[in-house]
């Protein structure tokens, strides 16, 4: 069907509409795009939008957001229509670990308990012990037994930090996210003299060399959080820049600086997956009730046992 037009006030009723006549709910990601943000009946990182999924009253769930995510909403919700509005919407942490790949190394390895970043795929969480999100990761580490060996998978660099706070002794999946990899130590060292008053916040999904910056380090909720409850005025902020909308929107008075990616060519920090969804995908997948995620059931069983864990330990 062809959306009405492409005035985006139009576009905004006509999915507001389609919204309540399909007794719809929107969740959107911090990285999507500030037009979608505002338009969300609910904004959140990845176990914010978990929570929020498990106990939705909605008949139907546009997910605005990557793939991973839309997954984990119909491993809670095998009921429920759940909508993206982008099928291509996917994450390059989450390729990085291949569920056959995956699945042999746990059948070589298990002595390992598989503590796993949600950001992978329905089938690899479907092989793992426990997931977790950058927001309570470190919680459910800490409640597990020294004596236990931890896989962690897919990030290496969130592992790293994470094995470092806590003290574990954790083998690494060797799994990286392409945003988080493209910052610029150098040129945040240069931002940094430039406003010399700026603190460096910095998601834990980037390299070591740039945690070692970083004034304060969290989640993408954390980091909002943080900013909401520090003093400081101005703040250089290392995560995909889809956040400084909320930042912004919560703190006119303050100013938020997104961190400068390597190459000055291109816009690397920005996730391209996360930019695929638009509001005019939205209103069509409503419109069209599709593309809509599907799982065989014995598959969405095994992966909602390590995600129920999860939501228990959180």
């Amino acid at each position: 069907m062809l959306i009405p037009n492409n005035n985006k006030n139009n576009l905004r009723d006509s999915i507001i509409a389609l919204k309540n006549e399909m007794n719809a709910v929107i969740l959107a990601h911090y990285y999507q795009d500030s037009e979608i943000q505002d338009l969300a009946d609910f904004i959140g990182d990845s176990l914010e939008l978990a929570r929020k999924a498990k106990t939705t009253t909605a008949d139907v769930i546009v997910f605005c957001g990557v793939h991973f995510m839309a997954e984990t909403a119909k491993i809670l919700n095998p009921e429920k229509l759940v909508l993206i509005p982008d099928l291509e919407a996917g994450c390059s942490l989450a390729e990085s670990a291949p569920a056959e790949e995956f699945a042999e190394f746990r059948n070589s390895h298990p002595e390992l308990l598989s503590i796993t970043y949600i950001n992978c795929t329905a089938a690899v969480k479907a092989l793992s012990d426990i997931i977790c999100t950058s927001s309570n990761a470190e919680k459910l580490i800490r409640q597990i037994p020294d004596s236990q060996k931890i896989l962690f998978a897919p990030d290496k660099n969130l592992g790293r930090y994470l094995s470092k706070v806590t003290g574990k002794d954790m083998v690494l999946w060797n799994g990286a996210c392409q945003v988080h990899e493209t910052f610029s130590k150098s040129k945040i060292i240069d931002l940094k003299l430039l406003h010399p008053t700026a603190k460096i916040i910095a998601h834990p999904e980037c390299e070591e060399a740039l945690l070692e910056l970083a004034d304060y380090i969290g989640s993408t909720s954390k980091l909002l959080e943080f900013t909401r409850t520090d003093a400081a005025t101005e703040y250089i902020v290392v995560t995909e820049p889809g956040i400084l909308h909320q930042m912004q929107k919560a703190l006119p008075e303050k100013t938020f600086i997104p961190a400068p990616g390597m190459d000055e060519s291109c816009s690397c920090n920005n996730c391209p997956h996360m930019k695929l969804n638009t509001l005019e995908k939205i209103y069509n997948c409503m419109v069209n009730k599709s593309p809509g995620i599907e799982m065989e059931e014995e598959l969405r069983i095994k992966a909602l046992k390590p995600l129920e864990k999860m939501l228990e330990m959180s």
